[in-house]
């Protein structure tokens, strides 16, 4: 099984340009617009510790729209790495970059259990997907008291999509981006990156195991899994899993009635074009971007597996720049909602 793949479905210097009070903290007078782009610390208290995160400011006078960028499955920080990778791509730092550039400020996090955040998650058996929702819906509330900014757009990546769109629609978002989402439920996109790098026995297994779990049921510790799917099912995640495959990401979308962006590169070979169809089936009224030579961490990369491993670990290969005059454009253009 691609070892750039395995794993994703197992799962500037801070600048002293101005100062202010708490990054998250509302203000009646705004503060004064900062002289170069520049990077703060910022968290936000849970139940379960604090979770940790980067506010990205640009050199641009306040009010400015802000995007809350949340990040894939699995270990994957809030700059787009993964320590189950070899190397770095930094795809979710440059997208904040290319947005401060853009005059787009930005805040993106390690989600509970991840990176800096990790002592926030508790154990990994008590873990469901509606607490990352419950998570970015507390960011995003957080963001709409900040007086520096004039609107708020969720941009969820990967998994992070549907973590967004149902988090946007719950918080009453400005504005809603899915960067290279899923647009069908977990089980049906897990056996299609499993089609063809494990054999079709191993693929049936894990389709009766993921049956039962978006049934509702967690398959206990006595299950029988094979060897090479228990790092996918081991008994811990099972019922993360299940609270995660009953969403339906086509039918969450249509719940939206902010504007949509839907963004899919014609290289991803972790979701495809099917799945921004679905989501555009589910949401006519949604803009569907497709970036040309575009994979699944946002970098120009050929078609095919194999030819992939330098865009997923190589930090020098910058976002695609369409993607980020798209993105700026749509963010722009943007209302507050209520």
């Amino acid at each position: 099984m691609n070892r750039y793949l395995v794993k994703s479905v197992a799962a500037l210097t801070v600048a002293t340009a101005f100062g202010c009070a708490s990054s998250g903290a509302a203000s009646s007078s705004l503060p004064p617009e900062p002289t170069a782009i520049v990077e703060l610390p910022d968290s936000l208290v849970i139940a379960t510790g604090t979770v940790y995160g980067t506010l990205e400011l640009p050199a641009k006078a306040f009010p400015v729209p802000v995007v809350l960028i949340i990040s894939g499955s699995g270990p994957t920080d809030r700059n787009g790495n993964s320590p189950a990778l070899p190397g770095s791509n930094n795809s979710l730092k440059q997208l904040a970059a290319g947005l401060a550039e853009r005059g787009i400020a930005s805040l993106r996090y390690d989600k509970r259990g991840i990176a800096a955040s990790a002592k926030a998650a508790g154990s990994e058996q008590d873990i469901r997907f509606t607490d990352f929702i419950d998570d970015a819906k507390s960011w995003i509330e957080k963001l709409k008291t900040d007086a520096r900014f004039s609107t708020v757009t969720v941009a969820g990546h990967s998994e992070g999509s549907l973590i967004g769109m149902v988090a946007a629609h719950e918080a009453g978002a400005d504005g809603f981006v899915s960067l290279e989402g899923a647009g069908r439920r977990p089980r049906a996109v897990i056996v299609e990156q499993l089609t063809g790098q494990l054999p079709e026995e191993t693929i049936a297994q894990a389709d009766t195991i993921m049956g039962l779990m978006e049934a509702g049921t967690v398959p206990d510790s006595t299950y029988k899994v094979p060897p090479i799917l228990y790092a996918l099912f081991r008994p811990s995640v099972r019922p993360y899993m299940v609270s995660w495959f009953k969403y339906d990401p086509a039918v969450e979308i249509s719940k939206l009635t902010i504007p949509v962006m839907i963004v899919q590169g014609t290289t991803d070979v972790q979701v495809s074009q099917k799945d921004a169809d679905a989501m555009a089936a589910g949401l006519p009224a949604a803009k569907v971007l497709v970036v040309e030579g575009m994979n699944h961490v946002l970098k120009e990369a050929p078609p095919g597996r194999a030819a992939q491993g330098p865009a997923y670990s190589d930090p020098s290969i910058p976002v695609v720049p369409k993607l980020m005059d798209e993105l700026a454009a749509f963010v722009t253009g943007l209302k507050r909602s209520s």
